[in-house]
């Protein structure tokens, strides 16, 4: 049995940034509703906020689309 390291590497390493990357993005999406509850008993910035936490989770929903896409096709 031959392993090639190298493409094993490979995965692993984009698999890791990926990840990390996908779990940043939902944090900050939780965050940004967070600071939307914050500032909407403050007044002010909420709707921004609000928005960005929005495109954060739209953009976690469509990194895993794209990745359940890959296992599929």
């Amino acid at each position: 049995m031959n392993i090639d390291w190298a493409a094993l590497a490979s995965v692993f390493g984009v698999s890791l940034v990926i990840t990390v990357a996908l779990v940043g993005l939902f944090t900050l999406g939780v965050t940004g509703l967070a600071k939307q509850t914050a500032t909407a008993q403050g007044g002010g910035g909420g709707i921004v906020a609000r928005t960005g936490a929005y495109a954060c989770f739209a953009l976690c929903v469509a990194a895993v689309a794209y990745g359940i896409y890959l296992i599929v096709a």
